[in-house]
This record gives structure tokens, C-alpha cells and sequence, in this order.
């Protein structure tokens, strides 16, 4: 028995351990290739640098203007997060307590529109909202992550507040409590799980997006990392030593986004696991 235990364990180890290599060999292909001229990664893109010098980096940062792209990516992750956060868990909160036909209607609105996949709408979201004049801009980039973001949010949020017992929000009543400051100060802080929770997935999904803000920014100076990162792909030719470049500067704010909420990732995790 103990035999057939340790060749268990050792397969199990050996299975984890292919998985890593096979989830990691992207990142250390990019990260590798980001060190070589143009033509070494065409010709021996699995081999390793000989030297690592950071001209690819250099010229990427000059070309695909990156500080300028990093505050179009922060501006335009903060606001569409934020704001998703505060409307889709007071929604959520309403959908909760005020229970009627048409806060089930509402419910499943939200749901059946999680169903439509958005590469159906692409076509018609372009056409009307091109005719209207509401392309182009930051803002309302930022405004159609909300269409997209809130319902996914909002049913989260609903499934976690219908666990909140109600007993606490009578009490803050008794004790002379809005019903404002019983969601910003009993409900919001319980979500805290959750929150981290959707947090982290808009983040991941509005910092990495490259379809949606290819449809809506159509200049230069409204691109963000992603757009920039496929300046180094044209019609003809392709300096992919630099587009490995830009995209190993592309990740490292969400590396640096993991290590700082690192704790309350995995906090989350848990006690959205106990709740």
C-alpha cells in the first residue's frame, strides 16, 4: 500500500509539474525572444539569447510611446473597475431585498445578456454607435465595459448578498442607520470576498482587451498597451524581437498588480470558499 501511495504521489507530481512547464513556456519563450535581433527569433526562436542587451526594450518603449499608453491603460482599467464595482453591488444589493417581478425581469435580463457572445454585436456596435458619434473616446470605452462588465458583476454579487443574514441590517436600522450608510457600512464590507474576486477578473479582462478598444479608439493618442503592442505588426513586415519586447513591458503592471494583491487574493479565495 505504501509503495502504490508513492508512485501515486510521484505521478501526480510529475503531472504538475508537466502542466507548469507547458503553462509557463510562453512566458519564457517571450521573455527570451525579447533579447534577440529580429532575425535570431526568426531563425532559432527556441534557442537562448547570447547576450541580453535592452535595445529591443529601449526602441519598443520609443515606438509604441509606453507612458503614454500605460496612462490610457490605468485611466481606462480604474474608472471601467470602479465603477462596475459600486453599480453592479448596489444593484445587485436592490435585486436582493426589493423583491418584486420586476426585480426578477431585471435579473434575468442580466443573465441572458452574459449569453450573447460580443462577437455577434461587433458589426451593429460599430455601425450605430459610429453614426452617433460616441467612438473614440476614453470615456466611452470605459462606458461600454460597463455594459459588458455589470451583468456578470451584478449576478456574483446577488448570489453572495442573499447569504447576508438580514438581522444585520435591522440592527444598523435600529440604531438610526440609512439605508445608504447600511450598505457602505454593514453590506458593502461583508462583499469584501467577492469584490476582490471581480476585481481581480475585470482587471485581467479590461488590461488585456484588444478587441473592444480596436473597435472604439481609432487614434494614436487614445491607444492603449495592447493597441500599441500591435504597432510592430504591419502589412509587409513584422519586428517581432520588439513586439516581444512591448509585450513582456505589457504584462509586468499586472505581475506587479498580482504581487501587491497577492494577499487578498488568495483571502478572498478562502473566504469566498467558507461563505
Amino acid at each position: 500500500m505504501s509503495l502504490l501511495k508513492s508512485a501515486r504521489k510521484t505521478i501526480a507530481f510529475l503531472l504538475v509539474a508537466a502542466l507548469f512547464v507547458l503553462y509557463i513556456f510562453p512566458f519564457f519563450l517571450i521573455l527570451t525572444n525579447s533579447f534577440k535581433t529580429r532575425l535570431k527569433v526568426v531563425s532559432s526562436p527556441l534557442s537562448l539569447p547570447t547576450e541580453f542587451k535592452l535595445d529591443n526594450y529601449v526602441s519598443a518603449i520609443r515606438k509604441m510611446d509606453f507612458l503614454h499608453a500605460l496612462g490610457n491603460s490605468l485611466m481606462v482599467t480604474v474608472v471601467s473597475v470602479v465603477v462596475i464595482i459600486v453599480m453592479a453591488s448596489m444593484l445587485a444589493y436592490y435585486l436582493v431585498r426589493w423583491k418584486s417581478k420586476f426585480s426578477s425581469g431585471v435579473l434575468m435580463a442580466l443573465v441572458a445578456s452574459m449569453i450573447v457572445p460580443f462577437q455577434s454585436l461587433m458589426i451593429p456596435f460599430v455601425t450605430i454607435y459610429g453614426q452617433l458619434g460616441l467612438l473614440n473616446s476614453k470615456w466611452m470605452l470605459c462606458f461600454y465595459y460597463l455594459g459588458f462588465g455589470i451583468p456578470l458583476a451584478t449576478f456574483m454579487y446577488h448570489g453572495f448578498i442573499k447569504g447576508i443574514p438580514k438581522d444585520l441590517e435591522q440592527a444598523a436600522f435600529v440604531d438610526g442607520a440609512s439605508r445608504i450608510q447600511v450598505f457602505t457600512r454593514v453590506i458593502f464590507p461583508i462583499l469584501a470576498p467577492i469584490t476582490t474576486t471581480i476585481a481581480i477578473l475585470d482587471v485581467l479582462w479590461i488590461w488585456n482587451d484588444f478587441l473592444l478598444p480596436s473597435l472604439v479608439l481609432l487614434s494614436d493618442s487614445n491607444r492603449t498597451l495592447p493597441l500599441s503592442t500591435f504597432y510592430f505588426f504591419g502589412k509587409y513586415t513584422s519586428n517581432y524581437s520588439e513586439a516581444m519586447a512591448a509585450l513582456v513591458l505589457s504584462i509586468i503592471p499586472i505581475i506587479l498588480f498580482y504581487l501587491a494583491m497577492q494577499r487578498h487574493i488568495i483571502k478572498g479565495v478562502m473566504d469566498g470558499a467558507v461563505k
